[in-house]
């Protein structure tokens, strides 16, 4: 996910080599971790179950739309097309197990990654709407990121907002999930399929959605300065995705509705997401080198 959106705000703003080297790296990732998925419904499926009713686990349909994403806005629809069928596939299993399991309250932030994974699909439905696959895509894009705002809201109602101050990286997923609202809104305003009201309507929200995840953007980022958390956490991935959605979002929305400056800032935002992807990957190879992590929130290595 994480190195998949940044693929794709390298690409938006004409780093295409870094860019396809991104986009390497990340179908490299996407095939390990296919083939884990997969070995483990196979070898056991107790473990797997057990996996599959966390919010986590919708990160397979996320990536999967991120990947495909990439793909169509590469020219290669086919594949986009392939990857979207995946991920709506599995998306209903994984999006009921992890409902069904949801607690009432005090969720940690990968709570909002059944907001992602369903903004996932209407984001790569839309691109290939656009790309000229079919305006029924557009159809099922404008449903998948309804449903997502509503998935949203039921999840602000879980979470428990002390994770901004405690948690170890995933309470990004918070600001995130409405970044990829706000990308695919914009998909949606660049629709010729709709028009007067209906175009209006939807890119007045896109500002919205827009303006809201910066205010999460703004705030979790304080509470990161007030309370360093320096130390490695497998869910500091989480916190890259919504860096680099963040920054997607602003570019999209900028071209989408010809706003320059949202241009320049998502320029901005995509090289502090692109450092703070650097950053995750040292503190990565630290930790399988056999260096510490998982230290308490105020420990400094």
């Amino acid at each position: 996910m994480a190195t998949g959106i940044i693929s794709v705000g390298l690409y938006l703003t004409g780093h295409d080599v870094l860019s396809e080297i991104l986009l390497a790296l990340a179908c490299v990732l996407w095939l390990v971790l296919a083939a884990d998925f997969v070995d483990l419904l196979v070898r056991d499926r107790a473990r797997w179950t057990a996996a599959a009713v966390t919010p986590p686990a919708l990160t397979a349909v996320a990536a999967t739309t991120v990947v495909g994403t990439r793909f169509s806005l590469l020219g290669w629809p086919e594949l986009a097309v392939a990857l979207l069928v995946v991920a709506v596939l599995v998306w209903p299993v994984l999006l009921l197990a992890v409902v069904r399991h949801w607690l009432r309250h005090g969720m940690p932030g990968g709570v909002f990654l059944v907001c992602v994974a369903t903004q996932g699909l209407s984001v790569l439905a839309a691109t290939l709407s656009l790309a000229g696959e079919g305006d029924w895509l557009g159809d099922a894009a404008l449903a998948c990121f309804a449903l997502g705002l509503v998935l949203y809201a039921d999840a602000l109602l879980r979470f428990d907002l002390r994770q901004v101050w405690t948690g170890a990286g995933d309470q990004w997923v918070a600001g995130g999930a409405l970044a990829i609202s706000a990308l695919a809104a914009s998909k949606l305003t660049a629709s010729p399929l709709w028009t007067g009201a209906g175009h209006t309507f939807l890119r007045t929200l896109t500002f919205v959605l827009l303006g809201l995840a910066l205010a999460w953007y703004a705030v979790l980022a304080a509470a990161e300065v007030a309370r360093p958390r320096p130390y490695y956490d497998v869910r500091r991935w989480a916190t890259v995705f919504p860096l680099g959605m963040t920054a997607v979002a602003a570019l999209s929305t900028g071209l989408a509705t010809d706003v320059p400056w949202l241009r320049t800032l998502g320029r901005v935002l995509l090289w502090v997401a692109v450092a703070v992807w650097g950053l995750v990957w040292v503190g990565f190879a630290w930790a399988r080198a056999g260096g510490p992590r998982g230290a308490p929130p105020r420990s400094v290595h």
